[in-house]
């Protein structure tokens, strides 16, 4: 037997009669209806009328009764039955069966309590805390997943406002009964001692909320154990800093993060570029990061204090651009300094001029420039001293010099002096797999500008981080997650905060992805304790590689005592 009914042909009983009035007559008044006894019901059909015949054969007094479509639905047969005790079914050539009152109810009871037992299995076999109240917040459901995360028997909470043990401001399943609202994966704070992951929605019935239903499940060690790995990772990464003060980087490519294929070949392409002093051109999109490269490639092929001179070229108006450039003697014009002053050309003497948004540069001034790239030699401003532009020149661009080139609008000639060797640093959205780290990265850093530790970032904001396109790249990365930051509420990062939101079915589509991801990630951290010491053991190796191996001179640099060294050395298993 079923235990749902959708239509009235799943109520029907077949075992009955039908006669025509001229039939029933006939056998009525010869006392021949010996077939009844053999059926439960019998009508009579009358033209378009049909009729219930009671079974008492001394009278011939008949019911009128309703015929409905089988496919008819309850709501429809439960309306019938209201004005007639029996209802007859039809399909579309004949009457197929009856429901009757008794009938009707029987099987919906059943319904009722098979439908009832099937829900009673599913909340005892529930691990998670699942709670439901109905339109006035009283509780009705409260599994034993929900005893043990609140400490609240069943006996205390069931058939009581939940009100009465929560503060509603607190209680996301009160806002969704009163505001319809859906969560899903949304972190919460019901307690001050408690975390929470939650999913909420509406009971609708018809156009009404008649109730809410929450599932909750308890996330309070893992917050807890991540502030203690932000606590942790504050720490090392002070060390680390300290350090990187006192040296500079031993890979200076470290500040790209990254490790997805497209960045990891850019990476790559740029460190054999360094072995030599030749013009670089770095091609991509704004807030990719080239001057981060430019950088990199000038702290790799100079010297520790060879000046790195970046200048915007789409940033200086182009009436002061050629003082900017060359610089200017003394005397050399109304209004100008008295002293003279150097130009960024001048500056980079020894060291690397970063020419960046060259495409954004006045067609005379590159004459100008080409002329010092083929000549490594120019005259400031009203100067009569030629200087000798011992300069790299490192260029970048988010245009297409080529089409520039061709609209006439960038000089042929310059472009193929600057474009010797280019690299072309990858978008955002083609190294999405990076998103993650670098989203933990820029989180780490804000949290500590601004005091306030988070402990983590929920699936549901990930996934957006993951799907959206980002047209500004990691700047605009960067600048979303100092919001998050900015906005963040007791350690937590709020969905409602972004900027922008992605189509659900898209991020629905893109959960596997976003998994894959955070799982990627999680296989490269061991153990909190095992990080810190291979953490440790890097910084110590390091500091007693500055110092030719001299402990005394190395406990100095970290601030420790020699002995403590020592202790850690011996801990480490560091032989020197």
């Amino acid at each position: 037997m079923s235990i749902t009914y959708t239509n009235a042909i799943d109520f029907i009983n077949t075992e009955f009669l039908l006669y025509s009035k001229e039939e029933f007559n006939e056998q009525h008044a010869s006392n021949d209806l010996t077939n009844i006894d053999n059926y439960p019901m019998l009508f009579v059909k009358d033209q378009d009328h049909y009729f219930f015949a009671p079974l008492d054969k001394s009278t011939t007094q008949l019911e009128e009764v309703s015929l409905i479509p089988s496919n008819s639905s309850v709501a429809h047969l439960i309306t019938e039955l209201t004005s007639s005790s029996i209802v007859l079914v039809q399909n579309t050539k004949e009457v197929i069966g009856y429901v009757s009152i008794k009938q009707f109810i029987d099987k919906m009871y059943y319904s009722y309590q098979s439908l009832n037992a099937y829900f009673e299995a599913v909340i005892n076999t529930i691990d998670a805390s699942v709670t439901v109240i109905d339109h006035q917040g009283i509780v009705h459901v409260w599994t034993e997943g929900a005893e043990k995360i609140f400490s609240l028997s069943k006996d205390q909470i069931l058939g009581n406002p939940i009100t009465d043990f929560f503060d509603i401001d607190k209680l996301e399943i009160m806002k969704t009964l009163k505001e319809g609202r859906s969560l899903y994966r949304h972190q919460h704070k019901p307690r001050s001692d408690l975390f929470v992951l939650i999913n909420s929605n509406p009971i609708h019935l018809e156009n009404d909320i008649v109730g809410a239903v929450v599932t909750e499940m308890d996330i309070t060690s893992q917050v807890r154990l991540n502030q203690e790995l932000f606590n942790m990772s504050t720490k090392v990464q002070h060390l680390e800093q300290e350090v990187a003060k006192l040296n500079r980087l031993k890979d200076p490519f470290d500040t790209i993060k990254g490790n997805s294929s497209a960045i990891k070949k850019t990476i790559q392409l740029s460190k054999r570029i360094c072995t030599t002093n030749t013009t670089v051109l770095i091609l991509g999109e704004s807030g990719v990061g080239k001057e981060l490269f430019a950088k990199a490639i000038h702290d790799t092929r100079e010297s520790h204090d060879a000046p790195f001179i970046p200048i915007n070229c789409g940033a200086i108006p182009s009436s002061l651009f050629e003082s900017e450039l060359f610089g200017y003697a003394k005397g050399a014009f109304s209004g100008a300094d008295q002293k003279g002053k150097k130009g960024k050309i001048e500056l980079a003497i020894g060291g690397t001029l970063f020419l960046d948004e060259i495409g954004e540069m006045p067609l005379d001034m590159q004459v100008k420039l080409l002329r010092v790239l083929q000549e490594r030699k120019f005259y400031p401003i009203g100067g009569t001293k030629q200087i000798n532009a011992d300069i790299n020149i490192i260029a970048a661009t988010n245009r297409d010099l080529e089409s520039l080139v061709k609209q006439g609008d960038f000089r042929q000639d310059l472009f193929y002096r600057l474009n010797v060797v280019s690299i072309n640093v990858p978008p955002l959205r083609k190294r999405q797999e990076d998103i993650v780290e670098l989203t933990h990265y820029f989180l780490y850093e804000f949290s500590i500008r601004y005091n306030r530790p988070i402990h983590g970032i929920s699936q549901t904001v990930m996934e957006q981080l993951l799907q959206y396109d980002w047209p500004g790249n990691i700047r605009e990365l960067r600048n979303v997650v100092e919001r998050l930051v900015v906005f963040s509420t007791e350690g937590n990062i709020n969905y409602e905060d972004l900027p922008f939101t992605i189509d659900p079915i898209k991020t629905s589509e893109s959960t596997s992805y976003a998994l894959s991801s955070a799982e990627i990630l999680s296989h490269e951290i061991g153990t909190l304790s095992d990080e810190l010491h291979a953490h440790e053991k890097k910084v110590i190796l390091h500091a007693l590689k500055l110092h030719n191996g001299n402990k005394l001179a190395c406990a100095k640099r970290l601030g420790i005592t020699r002995a403590t060294l020592y202790n850690r050395m011996k801990k480490l298993n560091i032989h020197l």
